[in-house]
């Protein structure tokens, strides 16, 4: 009874460690049983982490881009929670688009027999054919992309449109009062 009871301790705490390159799946693989394409991270992915919630996190040596249909930007950390289909709460990854860059929040396969992939960009998804992730891109070291101290350009404008629509309120409520 005591060595059953010690070999269910022994198991469940060595459950609670994480799954590391030094062991046998790669992220790629843990990528992949979970429904998702491989080259959703760069290649030479060194050091992750991943648990049995499904919360994981990538190291990379540097942070870098990666040339698809548009661009992605990799951060030097990158991480979220995978489930099949999908990675939630997703950081350390954005999406150019034309000239903005945009945070991806989460990406997700519906039907892996529609050959799409969707890139939660917070007020959109952005769809992508799911072949154009099937194996890890090249991934070439750049600053990240910033603006004012490290802010997206996209969040830049839309605090700055955000501002402008206050000030057109403010202005109506002036005018109104003085009436």
């Amino acid at each position: 009874m005591l060595a059953q009871f010690i070999l269910f301790s022994i198991l469940s705490f060595s459950t609670h460690f994480s799954v590391s390159t030094s062991e046998a799946l790669s992220i790629y693989e843990v990528l992949r049983s979970h429904g998702l394409p491989m080259g959703l991270l760069p290649k030479d992915v060194k050091d992750f982490q991943y648990d049995d919630s499904g919360r994981f996190e990538v190291h990379l040596d540097q942070a870098c881009n990666a040339k698809f249909e548009n661009e992605l930007h990799y951060d030097r950390n990158v991480s979220g929670t995978l489930t099949y289909g999908q990675i939630v709460g997703l950081s350390g990854i954005s999406a150019q688009d034309l000239f903005l860059w945009f945070p991806v929040k989460g990406i997700r396969v519906d039907i892996p027999s529609s050959g799409i992939i969707y890139f939660d960009v917070g007020v959109v998804f952005k769809q992508f054919s799911l072949s154009m992730f099937e194996t890890p891109r090249d991934c070439l070291a750049v600053q990240p992309p910033d603006l004012q101290d490290g802010k997206f350009i996209a969040e830049t404008v839309s605090k700055s449109l955000s501002g402008k629509l206050r000030y057109q309120l403010d202005h109506e409520d002036i005018v109104r009062a003085a009436l």
